[in-house]
Protein backbone atom coordinates (compact mmCIF):
# COMPACT_ATOMS: atom_id res chain seq x y z
CA UNK A 1 0.00 0.00 0.00
CA UNK A 2 1.48 3.27 -0.75
CA UNK A 3 2.37 5.95 1.90
CA UNK A 4 -0.69 8.08 0.13
CA UNK A 5 -3.46 5.59 0.60
CA UNK A 6 -2.61 4.63 4.35
CA UNK A 7 -2.97 8.08 4.97
CA UNK A 8 -6.26 8.49 3.54
CA UNK A 9 -7.44 5.21 4.69
CA UNK A 10 -6.32 6.44 8.11
CA UNK A 11 -7.95 9.23 8.19
CA UNK A 12 -11.35 7.31 6.85
CA UNK A 13 -10.67 5.63 9.74
CA UNK A 14 -11.04 8.50 11.87
CA UNK A 15 -13.33 10.48 10.66
CA UNK A 16 -15.81 6.79 11.35
CA UNK A 17 -15.54 7.71 14.88
CA UNK A 18 -15.86 11.55 14.51
CA UNK A 19 -16.51 12.24 18.39
CA UNK A 20 -13.90 9.71 19.64
CA UNK A 21 -11.41 11.90 17.27
CA UNK A 22 -12.55 14.67 18.61
CA UNK A 23 -12.03 13.39 22.33
CA UNK A 24 -8.66 12.16 21.46
CA UNK A 25 -7.22 15.32 19.79
CA UNK A 26 -7.89 17.73 22.50
CA UNK A 27 -5.15 16.83 25.17
CA UNK A 28 -2.70 17.14 22.05
CA UNK A 29 -4.60 20.24 21.14
CA UNK A 30 -4.13 22.02 24.27
CA UNK A 31 -0.67 20.76 25.38
CA UNK A 32 0.14 22.34 21.89
CA UNK A 33 -1.50 25.54 22.42
CA UNK A 34 0.30 25.80 25.89
CA UNK A 35 3.55 25.39 24.20
CA UNK A 36 2.94 28.11 21.84
CA UNK A 37 1.27 30.38 24.13
CA UNK A 38 4.10 29.95 26.88
CA UNK A 39 6.70 30.05 24.49
CA UNK A 40 5.12 33.41 23.03
CA UNK A 41 5.19 35.37 26.27
CA UNK A 42 8.45 34.01 27.00
CA UNK A 43 9.72 35.40 23.68
CA UNK A 44 7.40 38.78 24.37
CA UNK A 45 8.80 39.53 27.35
CA UNK A 46 12.18 38.72 26.57
CA UNK A 47 11.67 41.21 23.72
CA UNK A 48 10.57 43.60 26.06
CA UNK A 49 14.07 43.39 28.28
CA UNK A 50 16.21 44.02 25.31
CA UNK A 51 14.37 47.17 24.38
CA UNK A 52 14.53 48.18 28.18
CA UNK A 53 18.08 47.53 28.28
CA UNK A 54 18.62 49.09 25.15
CA UNK A 55 17.38 52.30 26.52
CA UNK A 56 19.69 52.40 29.31
CA UNK A 57 22.78 51.05 27.15
CA UNK A 58 24.04 48.10 27.26
CA UNK A 59 27.85 49.42 27.70
CA UNK A 60 27.12 51.48 30.57
CA UNK A 61 27.16 51.51 33.79
CA UNK A 62 24.74 53.74 35.64
CA UNK A 63 25.73 55.74 39.29
CA UNK A 64 22.95 56.31 40.73
CA UNK A 65 21.71 58.34 43.87
CA UNK A 66 20.19 56.42 46.83
CA UNK A 67 17.02 57.49 48.25
CA UNK A 68 17.60 57.86 52.11
CA UNK A 69 15.41 57.87 54.57
CA UNK A 70 14.67 61.84 56.07
CA UNK A 71 15.80 60.97 59.36
CA UNK A 72 19.02 58.92 58.48
CA UNK A 73 19.81 62.01 55.91
CA UNK A 74 21.64 64.69 58.06
CA UNK A 75 23.73 61.89 59.22
CA UNK A 76 24.95 60.32 56.04
CA UNK A 77 25.55 64.01 54.45
CA UNK A 78 27.87 64.45 57.00
CA UNK A 79 30.54 61.78 55.64
CA UNK A 80 28.97 62.12 51.90
CA UNK A 81 27.11 65.44 50.05
CA UNK A 82 26.00 62.69 47.58
CA UNK A 83 26.71 61.62 43.76
CA UNK A 84 28.19 64.82 42.60
CA UNK A 85 30.16 66.63 39.50
CA UNK A 86 33.32 65.68 41.80
CA UNK A 87 32.57 62.09 41.11
CA UNK A 88 32.10 62.71 37.85
CA UNK A 89 35.72 64.51 37.56
CA UNK A 90 36.87 61.69 39.80
CA UNK A 91 35.85 59.32 37.23
CA UNK A 92 37.15 60.63 34.16
CA UNK A 93 40.62 61.01 35.74
CA UNK A 94 41.09 57.61 37.42
CA UNK A 95 38.92 55.33 34.75
CA UNK A 96 40.54 54.69 32.01
CA UNK A 97 37.88 52.31 30.84
CA UNK A 98 35.55 55.44 30.56
CA UNK A 99 34.56 56.56 27.07
CA UNK A 100 31.89 59.32 28.41
CA UNK A 101 30.63 60.25 31.37
CA UNK A 102 27.16 62.15 31.54
CA UNK A 103 26.10 63.42 34.63
CA UNK A 104 22.26 64.28 35.28
CA UNK A 105 20.52 66.09 37.74
CA UNK A 106 16.30 65.96 38.88
CA UNK A 107 14.48 69.04 39.53
CA UNK A 108 11.91 68.79 41.61
CA UNK A 109 8.72 70.71 40.05
CA UNK A 110 5.70 72.07 41.79
CA UNK A 111 4.14 73.82 38.68
CA UNK A 112 5.06 73.10 34.96
CA UNK A 113 2.68 75.95 32.94
CA UNK A 114 2.09 77.18 29.02
CA UNK A 115 -0.14 78.96 27.40
CA UNK A 116 -2.90 76.28 26.94
CA UNK A 117 -1.54 73.83 29.53
CA UNK A 118 -0.25 71.78 32.47
CA UNK A 119 1.94 68.97 33.20
CA UNK A 120 3.11 66.98 35.84
CA UNK A 121 6.35 65.78 34.04
CA UNK A 122 9.79 64.68 35.44
CA UNK A 123 12.26 67.69 34.48
CA UNK A 124 15.89 66.89 34.51
CA UNK A 125 19.18 69.35 33.86
CA UNK A 126 21.68 66.77 31.63
CA UNK A 127 24.64 67.26 29.84
CA UNK A 128 24.14 68.02 26.06
CA UNK A 129 25.71 64.37 25.69
CA UNK A 130 23.09 62.64 27.01
CA UNK A 131 21.62 62.00 23.42
CA UNK A 132 24.48 60.38 22.38
CA UNK A 133 24.73 57.61 25.41
CA UNK A 134 21.15 57.22 24.98
CA UNK A 135 20.31 57.29 21.33
CA UNK A 136 17.66 59.69 22.09
CA UNK A 137 15.85 60.52 18.63
CA UNK A 138 13.82 64.25 18.05
CA UNK A 139 10.70 64.40 16.28
CA UNK A 140 10.88 68.00 16.40
CA UNK A 141 13.63 70.66 16.41
CA UNK A 142 16.74 70.35 18.03
CA UNK A 143 18.62 68.82 21.21
CA UNK A 144 20.42 70.45 23.82
CA UNK A 145 23.83 71.74 22.61
CA UNK A 146 27.26 72.96 24.09
CA UNK A 147 26.43 76.27 23.62
CA UNK A 148 23.33 76.03 25.59
CA UNK A 149 25.19 74.69 28.52
CA UNK A 150 28.04 76.92 28.85
CA UNK A 151 25.93 80.18 28.45
CA UNK A 152 23.05 78.65 30.78
CA UNK A 153 20.65 78.71 28.33
CA UNK A 154 16.49 78.89 29.42
CA UNK A 155 15.78 76.34 26.72
CA UNK A 156 14.27 72.97 27.00
CA UNK A 157 13.38 69.85 25.20
CA UNK A 158 10.20 68.16 25.32
CA UNK A 159 8.79 64.24 25.75
CA UNK A 160 6.18 63.62 23.62
CA UNK A 161 3.38 63.38 26.34
CA UNK A 162 4.76 66.48 28.11
CA UNK A 163 4.43 68.28 24.82
CA UNK A 164 0.80 67.19 24.26
CA UNK A 165 0.24 68.03 27.95
CA UNK A 166 1.40 71.58 27.86
CA UNK A 167 0.84 72.39 23.68
CA UNK A 168 -2.18 70.04 22.73
CA UNK A 169 -2.82 70.73 18.61
CA UNK A 170 -0.40 73.95 18.74
CA UNK A 171 3.08 74.40 17.85
CA UNK A 172 5.23 73.06 20.69
CA UNK A 173 8.79 74.54 19.09
CA UNK A 174 9.47 78.42 20.07
CA UNK A 175 6.96 78.24 22.92
CA UNK A 176 7.46 78.84 26.22
CA UNK A 177 7.20 76.46 29.51
CA UNK A 178 7.44 77.49 32.95
CA UNK A 179 8.60 75.47 35.41
CA UNK A 180 8.55 76.47 39.04
CA UNK A 181 9.80 79.88 38.32
CA UNK A 182 12.18 80.12 35.24
CA UNK A 183 10.71 80.32 31.49
CA UNK A 184 12.21 77.85 29.30
CA UNK A 185 12.10 78.08 25.76
CA UNK A 186 11.15 74.65 23.69
CA UNK A 187 14.06 73.67 21.37
CA UNK A 188 13.09 70.16 20.43
CA UNK A 189 10.66 67.29 20.99
CA UNK A 190 11.40 63.93 21.65
CA UNK A 191 10.24 60.86 19.50
CA UNK A 192 8.58 58.63 20.99
CA UNK A 193 10.22 55.21 22.19
CA UNK A 194 7.19 52.95 22.91
CA UNK A 195 8.17 51.96 26.12
CA UNK A 196 6.34 52.92 29.50
CA UNK A 197 7.48 53.39 33.40
CA UNK A 198 8.49 49.07 34.09
CA UNK A 199 11.37 47.63 36.16
CA UNK A 200 13.92 45.33 34.76
CA UNK A 201 14.95 42.59 37.71
CA UNK A 202 13.94 45.48 40.34
CA UNK A 203 15.60 48.34 38.09
CA UNK A 204 13.47 50.96 37.73
CA UNK A 205 13.12 52.22 33.86
CA UNK A 206 11.63 55.26 33.21
CA UNK A 207 9.43 56.44 29.73
CA UNK A 208 10.98 59.67 28.44
CA UNK A 209 7.52 60.33 27.02
CA UNK A 210 6.61 62.75 30.50
CA UNK A 211 10.30 63.97 30.62
CA UNK A 212 11.43 67.95 30.25
CA UNK A 213 15.41 68.08 29.76
CA UNK A 214 17.20 71.35 30.29
CA UNK A 215 20.87 72.40 30.15
CA UNK A 216 22.84 70.74 32.86
CA UNK A 217 24.26 74.36 34.08
CA UNK A 218 20.98 75.95 33.96
CA UNK A 219 19.21 72.97 36.31
CA UNK A 220 22.19 73.86 38.85
CA UNK A 221 22.26 77.84 38.60
CA UNK A 222 18.62 78.57 37.94
CA UNK A 223 16.38 76.20 40.00
CA UNK A 224 16.64 76.21 43.99
CA UNK A 225 17.70 72.58 45.24
CA UNK A 226 17.40 71.28 48.93
CA UNK A 227 20.89 71.31 50.67
CA UNK A 228 20.76 67.50 51.30
CA UNK A 229 19.89 66.13 48.44
CA UNK A 230 22.65 64.93 46.09
CA UNK A 231 23.64 67.33 43.85
CA UNK A 232 23.53 64.78 40.92
CA UNK A 233 20.67 62.65 40.60
CA UNK A 234 22.66 60.02 38.12
CA UNK A 235 25.85 59.64 36.54
CA UNK A 236 25.99 57.49 33.15
CA UNK A 237 29.22 56.06 32.17
CA UNK A 238 29.80 54.74 28.53
CA UNK A 239 32.69 52.30 28.57
CA UNK A 240 35.25 51.74 25.81
CA UNK A 241 34.62 49.17 22.71
CA UNK A 242 35.79 45.83 24.36
CA UNK A 243 35.85 46.40 28.09
CA UNK A 244 33.56 44.64 30.33
CA UNK A 245 31.33 47.06 32.16
CA UNK A 246 31.04 44.79 35.21
CA UNK A 247 34.63 45.28 35.64
CA UNK A 248 34.58 48.72 34.71
CA UNK A 249 31.75 49.16 37.85
CA UNK A 250 33.60 47.53 40.20
CA UNK A 251 36.75 50.14 39.60
CA UNK A 252 34.05 52.80 39.72
CA UNK A 253 32.53 51.52 42.82
CA UNK A 254 35.84 51.06 44.64
CA UNK A 255 36.52 54.63 43.29
CA UNK A 256 33.27 56.38 44.80
CA UNK A 257 33.54 54.27 47.97
CA UNK A 258 36.29 55.94 48.99
CA UNK A 259 35.26 59.46 48.31
CA UNK A 260 32.19 59.04 50.00
CA UNK A 261 33.62 58.24 52.97
CA UNK A 262 31.71 54.98 53.06
CA UNK A 263 28.59 56.48 53.02
CA UNK A 264 26.11 53.84 51.38
CA UNK A 265 24.10 57.02 49.32
CA UNK A 266 24.71 55.31 45.76
CA UNK A 267 24.03 52.40 43.82
CA UNK A 268 25.82 51.07 40.59
CA UNK A 269 23.45 49.38 37.76
CA UNK A 270 25.06 47.79 35.47
CA UNK A 271 22.38 47.23 32.09
CA UNK A 272 24.59 44.20 30.80
CA UNK A 273 24.16 42.18 34.10
CA UNK A 274 20.26 42.64 34.29
CA UNK A 275 20.05 41.84 31.03
CA UNK A 276 21.81 38.27 31.93
CA UNK A 277 19.71 37.88 35.06
CA UNK A 278 16.27 38.55 32.91
CA UNK A 279 17.43 35.78 30.38
CA UNK A 280 18.21 33.30 33.27
CA UNK A 281 14.60 34.48 34.97
CA UNK A 282 13.26 33.71 31.48
CA UNK A 283 15.15 30.55 30.84
CA UNK A 284 13.66 29.18 34.42
CA UNK A 285 10.14 30.53 33.46
CA UNK A 286 10.50 28.38 30.06
CA UNK A 287 11.91 25.42 31.52
CA UNK A 288 8.87 25.67 34.22
CA UNK A 289 6.01 26.44 31.71
CA UNK A 290 7.31 24.01 28.97
CA UNK A 291 7.03 20.85 31.79
CA UNK A 292 3.49 22.49 32.70
CA UNK A 293 2.74 22.06 28.71
CA UNK A 294 4.67 18.60 28.51
CA UNK A 295 2.39 17.12 30.88
CA UNK A 296 -0.77 18.63 28.35
CA UNK A 297 1.10 16.63 25.50
CA UNK A 298 1.69 13.55 27.77
CA UNK A 299 -1.70 13.38 28.62
CA UNK A 300 -2.85 13.70 24.68
CA UNK A 301 -0.38 10.98 23.96
CA UNK A 302 -1.66 8.61 26.71
CA UNK A 303 -5.08 9.37 25.06
CA UNK A 304 -3.77 7.90 21.60
CA UNK A 305 -2.31 5.16 22.66
CA UNK A 306 -5.70 4.40 24.56
CA UNK A 307 -7.42 4.80 21.36
CA UNK A 308 -5.35 3.13 19.13
CA UNK A 309 -5.33 -0.10 21.33
CA UNK A 310 -9.31 0.21 21.46
CA UNK A 311 -8.63 0.41 17.45
CA UNK A 312 -6.48 -3.06 17.67
CA UNK A 313 -9.25 -4.83 19.27
CA UNK A 314 -12.14 -3.36 16.82
CA UNK A 315 -10.05 -4.13 13.92
CA UNK A 316 -8.88 -7.57 14.64
CA UNK A 317 -10.66 -9.30 12.35
CA UNK A 318 -9.94 -6.40 10.06
CA UNK A 319 -5.84 -7.03 10.06
CA UNK A 320 -6.87 -11.16 9.66
CA UNK A 321 -8.33 -10.80 6.71
CA UNK A 322 -5.30 -8.35 5.54
CA UNK A 323 -2.74 -10.92 6.42
CA UNK A 324 -4.63 -13.85 5.06
CA UNK A 325 -4.17 -11.56 1.73
CA UNK A 326 -0.61 -10.96 1.62
CA UNK A 327 -0.21 -7.92 4.08
CA UNK A 328 3.07 -8.13 6.19
CA UNK A 329 3.41 -7.30 9.92
CA UNK A 330 5.59 -4.21 8.37
CA UNK A 331 2.08 -3.00 6.35
CA UNK A 332 -0.02 -3.47 9.39
CA UNK A 333 2.79 -1.32 11.78
CA UNK A 334 2.80 1.14 9.44
CA UNK A 335 -1.01 1.65 9.18
CA UNK A 336 -1.47 1.89 12.82
CA UNK A 337 1.77 4.53 12.68
CA UNK A 338 0.08 6.71 9.93
CA UNK A 339 -3.08 7.03 12.15
CA UNK A 340 -1.48 8.11 15.27
CA UNK A 341 0.11 10.00 13.32
CA UNK A 342 -2.90 11.93 12.17
CA UNK A 343 -4.30 12.09 15.17
CA UNK A 344 -1.23 14.10 16.36
CA UNK A 345 -1.39 16.48 13.62
CA UNK A 346 -5.17 17.10 13.84
CA UNK A 347 -4.24 17.65 17.70
CA UNK A 348 -1.13 19.87 16.81
CA UNK A 349 -3.00 21.87 14.00
CA UNK A 350 -5.68 22.71 16.05
CA UNK A 351 -3.34 23.71 18.85
CA UNK A 352 -1.74 26.10 16.74
CA UNK A 353 -4.45 28.22 16.84
CA UNK A 354 -5.36 27.84 20.09
CA UNK A 355 -2.28 29.06 20.90
CA UNK A 356 -2.06 31.99 18.77
CA UNK A 357 -5.51 32.49 20.27
CA UNK A 358 -4.21 32.41 22.99
CA UNK A 359 -1.26 35.01 22.77
CA UNK A 360 -3.66 37.40 21.44
CA UNK A 361 -6.21 37.35 24.34
CA UNK A 362 -3.26 37.78 26.41
CA UNK A 363 -1.64 41.23 25.03
CA UNK A 364 -5.18 42.52 24.95
CA UNK A 365 -6.70 41.64 27.76
CA UNK A 366 -3.47 41.74 30.17
CA UNK A 367 -1.45 44.25 28.13
CA UNK A 368 1.69 41.86 28.37
CA UNK A 369 3.79 42.04 25.22
CA UNK A 370 3.79 38.19 23.32
CA UNK A 371 5.25 36.98 20.23
CA UNK A 372 4.53 33.73 18.29
CA UNK A 373 7.86 32.40 16.70
CA UNK A 374 7.69 29.92 14.11
CA UNK A 375 10.29 28.21 16.16
CA UNK A 376 7.28 27.62 18.67
CA UNK A 377 5.20 26.46 16.57
CA UNK A 378 7.87 24.31 15.24
CA UNK A 379 8.85 22.85 18.57
CA UNK A 380 5.16 22.17 20.05
CA UNK A 381 4.01 20.59 16.31
CA UNK A 382 7.60 18.46 16.18
CA UNK A 383 6.90 17.41 19.95
CA UNK A 384 3.33 16.59 19.58
CA UNK A 385 3.86 14.34 16.49
CA UNK A 386 6.67 12.70 18.36
CA UNK A 387 4.62 12.11 21.12
CA UNK A 388 1.66 10.61 18.62
CA UNK A 389 4.61 8.45 17.28
CA UNK A 390 5.86 6.86 20.70
CA UNK A 391 2.14 6.59 21.92
CA UNK A 392 0.93 4.48 18.99
CA UNK A 393 3.71 2.49 18.15
CA UNK A 394 3.22 0.47 20.90
CA UNK A 395 -0.62 -0.45 19.69
CA UNK A 396 1.23 -0.75 16.02
CA UNK A 397 3.52 -3.20 17.36
CA UNK A 398 0.42 -5.35 19.02
CA UNK A 399 -1.54 -5.38 15.73
CA UNK A 400 1.49 -6.81 13.62
CA UNK A 401 1.75 -9.44 15.90
CA UNK A 402 -1.52 -11.02 15.47
CA UNK A 403 -1.93 -14.39 14.82
CA UNK A 404 -3.69 -14.45 11.35
CA UNK A 405 -5.75 -17.67 12.16
CA UNK A 406 -6.96 -16.32 15.62
CA UNK A 407 -7.46 -12.64 14.24
CA UNK A 408 -9.92 -14.18 11.91
CA UNK A 409 -11.54 -15.95 14.43
CA UNK A 410 -11.97 -12.76 16.07
CA UNK A 411 -15.78 -11.95 16.98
Amino acid sequence: MRTIDAFVAALENLAEHKLRTALTTLGMMFGVGAVIAMLSIGAGAEQQALGLIDRMGVRNVLVQAKDIEAEDLPEVRKKSIGVSLRDVDAIVEAVPDAELVVPKVEIEPYKILSATGKSEAQVFGSSWRLAELQHLRLAEGRWLDAEDERHHAQVCVLGPVARRELFGAEAALGGVVKVNDVWLEVVGVLAADGGDDTQVEGVAVTSRARHIFTPLSTAQRKFEHDPLDAPLAEITIRTRDGAAPGEVAAVVDGLLDRLHGGANDYEIVVPEALLEQSRATQRLFDMVMGCIAGISLLVGGIGIMNIMLASVVEQTRAIGIRRAVGARRGDIRFQFLLTAFALSLLGGAAGIGLGVGISDVIAAWAGWPTVVTLGSIALSTGVSITVGLVSGLYPAVRAARLDPIEALRHE
